[in-house]
């Protein structure tokens, strides 16, 4: 446990950094080619009715997690034949590839710019890389709403959820965490294509996300109060619109943030050229301005820093009485 916490850290600060490398494959690119060749092939010969379908989302899981994990555990494996520096160091890497704080980061306040600039165009296309809607009617507002949002729910999924799991359960149960949530978010969605395929990597996806995600939320609200935004009202909105979102979770951190921010987000929205109902969340305080970008950044940042510490304190605990 010792292990994984030193692990960790020292992953958290090199994505601090670095961000992504840019020049070396990313881990989760190849999570993402072994879903969409395994969804090829099932859907191609099995996927004639409702019930292949959801029989074929089930395999997609079980291929898709099987392969993930195997790759990096046959890995550490042979590392161990150069000694233990180079597991740790090997450990240390896949940690980093599995955090996207700064990513995150680079790519709201990329849309931050251009708004900047009243580049609305440009704007368009960068939050196009960062959110699953529509962009291409967006208006400003619109844009910003959808950065904040995705930052938001981004808070848990690409930094909180993989730190909890890869401090409590090692470098591969963060590869394990990655290769659900890429699959929720390559076939999760309730249109007519995935609504049978993609529901059993969906319901999965809400189940590890279902602790990871509260804990987010919890740290939001906390890290309200330490930036001196409004930490009252962040509980206050998490409280009352938590669930305010078909997925049990995403809610979670966007509640908290708009009650920090004293904003509304969130309602319909526009997908594959069709438009969903989606409640609001947060009260109309103010309207949204684009500094807000920068605000839900300095929240994900702070959110980040406190739940390594949290996380490694628990870990501490655990350890010791264990060992009692």
């Amino acid at each position: 446990m010792k292990q994984n916490i030193l692990i960790v850290i020292i992953a958290f600060y090199m994505d601090i950094l670095f961000g992504d490398p840019s020049n070396i494959p990313h881990p989760i690119c190849g999570i993402g080619h072994i879903i969409s060749k395994t969804e090829s092939i099932l859907v191609k010969h099995y996927c004639n009715t409702t019930s292949q379908k959801r029989k074929s989302g089930v395999l997609l899981i079980a291929i898709v997690i099987t392969i993930s994990l195997s790759i990096p555990a046959v890995l550490l494996f042979l590392l161990r034949f150069l000694g233990q520096k180079a597991v740790l160091t090997a450990k240390i890497v896949i940690c980093w590839y599995m955090l996207a704080m700064k990513s995150l980061k680079k790519e709201s306040i990329a849309v931050y710019n251009k708004l900047q600039k009243n580049d609305l165009e440009g704007a368009r296309n960068a939050v196009s890389r960062i959110v699953g809607r529509d962009t291409q009617n967006l208006t400003k507002e619109g844009i910003t709403k959808a950065t904040i949002e995705t930052v938001a729910e981004n808070t848990s999924d690409g930094v909180i959820a993989p730190l909890f799991y890869m401090t409590f359960f090692g470098a591969l149960g963060g590869v394990f965490y990655k290769a659900v949530n890429t699959m929720d978010s390559m076939v999760g969605y309730k249109n007519e294509k995935y609504i049978d395929f993609g529901k059993y990597p969906a319901k999965l996806d809400d189940i590890v996300n279902y602790i990871p995600s509260r804990i987010s939320a919890l740290l939001l609200c906390c890290c309200s109060f330490l930036l001196g935004y409004n930490g009252k009202n962040s509980f206050k909105i998490w409280k009352r619109d938590k669930r305010k979102h078909a997925s049990p979770n995403s809610a979670q951190t966007e509640s908290a943030c708009a009650g920090a921010l004293g904003i509304q987000l969130a309602g319909d929205a526009w997908y594959f050229g069709k438009r969903y109902h989606k409640e609001f969340i947060g009260d109309k305080n103010r309207d949204v301005e684009i500094e807000d970008i920068k605000r839900v950044n300095h929240l994900l940042y702070a959110s980040g820093f406190l739940a390594v510490i949290v996380f490694s304190s628990v870990a501490v605990i655990i350890d010791k009485c264990c060992k009692k």
